[in-house]
């Protein structure tokens, strides 16, 4: 593949709907570069990646911590913050103590999410993974325990008479007191850092563009969130997108690399690349 076209993935999330429509719709400069999307589901995209199919991708930091020795990490377009963490959740109380005796449901094997919780609770193995917008109903009817759930149903489980069991990014705000690295942007190493570089600050551009102009991507967000609430649709946006989305900055890249360090004591990945940022 010609390096002006590039394959770029990312969710149809609000969030990252809200971050890359300046570049998708022509919006900024993207100093001659093409791309070509690959719109799906996160974990779908960590999928992709291991087998290598996606020149820049969203991935979960999970699955980049595996990662490492094939993509980089670019300074924008990633998901941290406080108080954006994925929740734990059930149909009735259960004490924490009991939860590694629990069906639990996961948004996938290399999410974040499933990564915190494994941290939390070390000894729960009898998980489920089910797309995430899925793990609601499971836990409703019965055909799981507990859940872990992300992005906007952090919004509605209560209204579905779900209880929270944990927070699991408060649990890891007291843990280490960072930010939550939830999802990052990464780009193939195999590519010239000039071209990662260049990438990395069209998509500062598009960040950047998005909080100038928030109302600019309302038709691309709303086509993709589909019957989500327009509500539900911001507050989504406004809990994920955050100065760390236009450049992970010494406080963004403290906590990305304490998570890959937490995975690497917890032996959940092998070996690592030390470079994992472009400025290093």
């Amino acid at each position: 593949m010609s390096a002006k076209k590039l394959t770029l993935g990312f969710s149809p999330c609000p969030n990252d709907c809200f971050i890359f429509d300046a570049l998708v719709h022509g919006r900024i400069d993207t100093e001659g570069l093409e791309f070509d999307l690959v719109m799906e589901d996160v974990e779908a995209l960590n999928r992709k990646a291991f087998d290598e199919k996606i020149d820049i991708t969203k991935l979960s930091y999970h699955a980049f911590a595996h990662l490492t020795g094939t993509y980089i990490l670019l300074d924008a377009g990633s998901a941290l913050g406080f108080g954006v963490g994925p929740l734990l959740i059930a149909s009735r109380e259960y004490a924490l103590a009991d939860v590694p005796t629990l069906r639990v449901a996961i948004p996938g094997r290399m999410t974040t999410a499933n990564f915190l919780f494994s941290l939390a609770f070390p000894g729960a193995k009898n998980k489920t993974e089910l797309l995430f917008s899925d793990i609601e109903g499971a836990v409703l009817e019965g055909k799981a325990d507990a859940g872990v759930i992300i992005h906007e149903n952090r919004f509605t489980y209560q209204e579905k008479g779900l209880k929270k069991l944990l927070d699991l990014g408060e649990w890891w705000e007291r843990e280490t007191g960072t930010a939550i690295p939830l999802g990052g942007i990464a780009m193939k190493r195999s590519f010239p850092a000039g071209l990662q570089q260049r990438v990395s600050r069209i998509i500062r551009r598009s960040v950047e563009y998005a909080f100038a102009h928030p109302k600019a991507s309302y038709n691309f967000v709303k086509a993709n969130a589909q019957e989500m609430d327009e509500e539900v649709m911001y507050r989504h946006i406004g809990l994920y997108v955050n100065e760390f989305s236009a450049d992970l900055g010494p406080e963004g890249k403290k906590a990305v690399r304490l998570l890959l360090q937490k995975a690497q004591e917890a032996n959940l990945v092998e070996h690592m690349n030390n470079t994992i940022f472009l400025d290093q």
